[in-house]
């Protein structure tokens, strides 16, 4: 399995060439289209990029680390010029004009763009952008490292929002070395996005030999692989206790609440004038906006426009108000920012304990199959996917999923760190520690190019 560091050194020492990778990856693409991984395929452009590429190597002036390295989207993040759908027939046709800065800060470094990943419509389930573990549940279930940054820390500027106040663009990589040479790159102020901060840390890579020795490790209780990683850290001088987040158990409900709500406003803008679908219906305005809105979004979608509304209720009619009863807005909304606030303070209190990071699982098993994946509503679906993921949105903390181990079927378990806010490369760090010694097989393919 080649790292990020490796194709680099192997691009400038012309041992593979910018544009063979890409076509090796175009193929590898074309031959597992029937997973419909992608809903654009960026060919023309990919190769353009890599033949740039190709000549700034062999001039050796690249532009950086990811010089000629190839890299995918996921489709709720603008590209300029480029199909940008949210995998939602409202915006089936929308071509935006510009790119997210985290899209443009990966380009800048001269990465090579294969395509526009698939995705649930708006991002509305598990599958990177992360609102509730939407990288962190498919990296543990791919066998990757999926990195959650700490909110603020990643521009949001052209990412099409689910819920702002919890939104994340998220990495994915195969290892987690390379992941901390990607946040490098997309860390940072953006005057485009009011909520960025600027970076805390320099821009270094992981020490090969990172250290978890007095690391406190805090786990909120005891599992089979949480056990045996565990034991791997105290055997290294890490201190490992357990800790109480008691209102952690109330974030998906809390989460469902705020989710719907955000959706709601942040689904008005789609009403089939500016852009998005529009409908053939034309009886009246009223009846256009409905049916527009009906026919661009699915049912998971509409359902959660609905509940928003509903959430957001500041009025009753005119008896129900004479018995003063508390609005929705007040017995919902307001109730759940309340246990939000509760859950982070869970989690600075834990780390203002003296714990460095907390360890969890990410999933509650290995990937479901697909049989029994569809006997399940979405909801119940959320539940089990994002009961250990969701907390960390939640208080706007950074988390990352390392794989670990294989199942009983033979495929990926990943454990999950948290930490406190901004302390996303200590968090690579331990990640790194792990993955130098649980043993997991590596996942490639047999296309991958020689680099030796």
């Amino acid at each position: 399995m080649y790292v990020i560091c490796q194709v680099s050194s192997a691009l400038r020492e012309g041992k593979v060439s910018p544009t063979e990778l890409c076509r090796k990856c175009l193929n590898r693409i074309k031959k597992t289209l029937h997973l419909n991984a992608y809903i654009t395929v960026t060919e023309e452009l990919a190769l353009k990029q890599a033949e740039q590429a190709e000549i700034r190597l062999l001039q050796g002036c690249p532009k950086g680390l990811l010089d000629g390295i190839p890299f995918a989207v996921k489709d709720n993040f603008c590209t300029e010029n480029i199909r940008t759908t949210c995998a939602s027939r409202m915006l089936k046709d929308y071509i935006p004009p510009y790119n997210a800065t985290v899209v443009q800060k990966l380009l800048d470094q001269g990465a090579v763009l294969m395509g526009k990943t698939n995705m649930d419509e708006f991002a509305m389930g598990a599958l990177g952008s992360d609102t509730g573990g939407s990288t962190r549940n498919p990296g543990s279930l791919c066998g990757v490292v999926a990195l959650k940054p700490t909110y603020g820390l990643l521009s949001r500027h052209g990412l099409i929002p689910l819920v702002n106040s919890m939104d994340v663009p998220g990495i994915i990589t195969r290892s987690a070395s390379d992941a901390a040479i990607v946040l490098d790159v997309l860390q940072g102020r953006d005057v485009k996005d009011s909520t960025t901060v600027q970076s805390p840390t320099p821009h270094t890579g992981l020490m090969e030999d990172s250290n978890v020795h007095n690391l406190c490790v805090g786990i909120p209780e005891t599992l089979t692989q949480w056990s045996r990683v565990a034991d791997l850290l105290e055997g290294a001088g890490a201190r490992v206790r357990r800790v109480s987040l008691p209102h952690t158990q109330h974030s998906i409900v809390c989460y469902h609440v705020l989710c719907c709500a955000e959706v709601a406003s942040n689904m008005a803008r789609f009403d089939g004038l500016e852009y998005g679908h529009r409908s053939v219906v034309d009886n009246s305005t009223e009846a256009m906006y409905a049916a527009s809105r009906h026919e661009g979004f699915n049912d998971v979608v509409r359902g959660r426009i609905l509940s928003g509304n509903f959430f957001l209720l500041k009025q009753y009619g005119h008896f129900l108000a004479c018995l003063n009863l508390a609005t929705n807005y007040e017995r919902y909304f307001l109730k759940a920012q309340q246990v939000r606030r509760l859950i982070a303070e869970d989690f600075q209190r834990v780390f203002g304990a003296g714990v460095d990071v907390l360890l969890t699982p990410t999933t509650l098993g290995d990937a479901t199959r697909y049989s029994h994946f569809m006997q399940e509503d979405n909801r119940t679906r959320s539940t089990q996917e994002d009961i250990f993921t969701q907390p960390a949105n939640m208080a706007g903390l950074p988390a990352v999923s390392v794989p670990t181990a294989l199942s009983s079927r033979g495929l990926p378990i990943g454990l999950q760190i948290i930490g406190p806010a901004f302390q996303d490369r200590r968090l690579l760090s331990v990640a790194h520690w792990i993955e130098q010694r649980v043993g997991f097989p590596s996942i490639c393919s047999h296309e991958e190019p020689d680099m030796s």
